[in-house]
């Protein structure tokens, strides 16, 4: 029997939703300019400081992440300016495309996908490019696993420049810390469907007092993504356009399920997933494409490059026991295998996925000893 309600999503998004966040987002619709509406927008808002570690108000679009990511180019800065882009998977690569279809002067550091951007290679390429106005980063490449310093990477674009520091927290804020005034970083953005355990749908957009004195000088066109509208809105509770109220509704339950976890608990856990999942992949023999430094909590890479298997057919064959992992992106396309562990997840989650995985591997007569990987995640448990 083949139960599709209980198909085990194991991506990088988008993630499982809890039923306490859909109950929230089936409640009846409201006038999105009433009084409701505007508390529930108020409310989540202020939620979201704890989130992006600041004291500023975010702001809340309708889009994807990409809307916001478009949005951080198209008010930071504008055509004639230089920017650079820290390039280590799709997701930074993303961003460059963005600042290049904005006739922006783009200055890429691309850093081999698998690993991490260090201070010391930002610091000297800043230095090389003092005419920039930003630098933009992704927190978590999800195509590659990846997770950036971002906090020592701010500080050597602060050492060097006086350019904006812009960041792409999409698939990993809600799942590990974020310190955005300590670290200073100018604006953050981040979605809805990773770790806050929604649909996607919604974008959140947080802005330092620095960062807004650049938009506000700005002429570059922009009208929906016009962050100023957003500001000026929020600061009357309310919203320039039409907002997902359905969204917002889970939204503010997703931030407190959050909260009641306690977010300390929240960053442990995924921790744990992680290296739950990292040792039970090493004990299988599956090579890893990151290392132990540069991986990230959300999600973890299988380095098909390195197989004498093809992780296309390992996904295949997951898939018929009803759990989905994700394939690679651009030039890893077919190259990698990715499992999601963020959001919506748990030690119990992280045991199917690597039994189901064991039993794909026996099934392509990958040489792996059933029970291997799921002993290794259960002695991260146990501490053995």
């Amino acid at each position: 029997m083949n139960w599709q309600d209980k198909a085990h999503l194991r991506i990088p998004g988008p993630t499982p939703i809890p039923l306490r966040i859909q109950q929230a987002m089936s409640k009846p619709m409201i006038g999105h300019r009433g009084q409701a509406a505007s508390r529930l927008l108020q409310e989540c808002a202020t939620s979201l400081r704890a989130l992006f570690g600041t004291t500023h108000t975010p702001l809340i679009l309708t889009g994807s992440g990409t809307s916001a990511l478009e949005a951080a180019v198209t008010n930071a800065v504008q055509p004639g300016d230089e920017a650079i882009v820290v390039v280590t998977g799709a997701f930074g690569d993303r961003f460059a495309k963005i600042v290049e279809r904005y006739g922006i002067a783009l200055h890429r550091l691309d850093v081999p996908w698998g690993t991490s951007c260090s201070p010391e290679q930002l610091a000297t390429f800043v230095q090389n490019h003092p005419r920039a106005k930003a630098v933009f980063l992704t927190y978590c490449e999800t195509s590659t696993a990846v997770l950036n310093p971002i906090a020592e990477l701010a500080k050597a674009v602060h050492d060097h420049s006086d350019a904006l520091v812009i960041v792409d927290g999409v698939s990993c804020l809600g799942a590990v810390p974020c310190h955005m005034d300590d670290w200073q970083v100018d604006i953050m953005v981040t979605g809805s469907q990773k770790a806050l355990m929604l649909p996607p749908g919604l974008a959140m957009v947080a802005v330092s007092e620095r960062a807004w004195k650049r938009i506000e000088q700005q002429t570059q066109p922009r009208f929906y993504l016009d962050l100023t509208a957003y500001k000026r809105s929020m600061e009357q509770h309310s919203a320039p356009y039409t907002p997902a109220v359905s969204l917002l509704y889970g939204l503010k339950e997703a931030l407190l399920m959050l909260e009641e976890e306690g977010w300390e608990n929240v960053f442990a856990r995924h921790q744990r997933l992680m290296r739950m999942t990292r040792a039970g992949l090493r004990a299988l023999g599956l090579p890893l494409l990151t290392s132990d430094d540069d991986a990230s909590p959300t999600v973890t890479a299988i380095d098909g490059r390195q197989t004498a298997w093809d992780t296309e057919s390992l996904r295949k064959h997951m898939s018929e026991m009803n759990v989905t992992i994700a394939g690679g992106q651009q030039h890893l396309k077919g190259q990698i295998a990715r499992i999601g562990h963020m959001g919506y997840c748990d030690e119990l989650d992280v045991l199917t996925v690597l039994g189901v995985l064991e039993m794909a591997c026996f099934k392509m007569g990958v040489p792996v000893e059933l029970g291997t990987g799921v002993k290794a995640a259960q002695e991260v448990i146990l501490h053995v």
